[in-house]
């Protein structure tokens, strides 16, 4: 059976369980993240629609990266859960977690050989040690595994933390709205 979103006015309406579910299906499940929406997003909001929903999400971590940036070093370690918590592109290492059927279906993409898939293995490995804590996040939405290891490519030697956490959190708000029309939203 294909999961179905239920519609935007229920939402606040659903037990806390029902909305992580909802939550789950649109970012990757994170217990960080969930709280940090049920907290700050879904409270005395009246969303029209899915867009709406997930704009606010966009709009609120973005806001709380800023006022955390802003505190010198001491960022909360929740910024990093919750941009982690998206798996890796490409063949993940066995760590006893699988994609889920979202993200695969997203990375079929970047499917290649052998040794295409340890060169990508190898880009997140560099990623993750210029970034410690991140993970590589991006809105594949079918685009060539090329392309894809080019724009890494390219962040890496950025060597930007304060603008991979912004791109992160946008990507994953962008991944979500791309799954919220796959599970029937209305536009």
């Amino acid at each position: 059976m294909v999961y179905a979103l239920p519609p935007i006015n229920q939402l606040l309406q659903l037990a806390q369980n029902e909305q992580v579910e909802v939550l789950n299906h649109l970012f990757e499940p994170c217990s960080t993240l969930s709280a940090f929406i049920i907290k700050n997003v879904l409270p005395d909001q009246n969303f029209q629609s899915y867009k709406d929903f997930i704009e606010t999400v966009r709009s609120k971590l973005l806001s709380f990266l800023h006022s955390e940036e802003s505190k010198a070093n001491d960022i909360s370690p929740d910024i990093s859960k919750i941009i982690a918590a998206h798996p890796r592109l490409g063949p993940a290492k066995k760590t006893g977690t699988e994609l889920s059927s979202h993200s695969s279906s997203e990375q079929k993409s970047l499917q290649g050989s052998e040794e295409e898939s340890a060169k990508l293995l190898q880009l997140n490995e560099e990623y993750e040690a210029t970034f410690p804590g991140l993970r590589y996040v991006v809105f594949v939405n079918g685009r060539s595994r090329e392309l894809i290891m080019s724009n890494m490519k390219q962040r890496i030697q950025r060597g930007d933390i304060t603008l991979e956490r912004k791109e992160a959190f946008n990507a994953m708000c962008d991944i979500a709205w791309d799954r919220a029309k796959k599970l029937g939203a209305k536009l």
